[in-house]
């Protein structure tokens, strides 16, 4: 299994992440911290109609290991670059992206 270390920012509903997708990947996956703390994600969907977004939302739950409705994009909808917030129930432990 693969540690994940992302990089975040603690909000009052749980934590945000800045993430920049690459739509019609040939993979989905999280592939990397870039230079500017940016998390790159892969993704198959293509950037219409939501889909990328949703699929997206789908990959960050997987490898949060949270529920699909604890994550919402909440900028850059119809971006390549995107703030992700990750709500949690209890605020003095968020999702381990280690």
């Amino acid at each position: 299994m693969r540690t994940l270390n992302l990089p975040y920012k603690r909000t009052k509903n749980g934590i945000t992440l800045e993430v920049k997708v690459e739509p019609r990947s040939s993979q989905k996956c999280i592939a990397g911290i870039m230079d500017n703390h940016i998390i790159k994600v892969k993704l198959t969907a293509p950037p219409v109609e939501g889909s990328a977004n949703d699929q997206l939302i789908e990959v960050l739950a997987e490898a949060l290991r949270v529920k699909k409705s604890q994550v919402t994009v909440i900028r850059g909808h119809f971006s390549k670059r995107k703030v992700v917030e990750i709500r949690v129930l209890d605020l003095s432990e968020p999702p381990d992206p280690s």
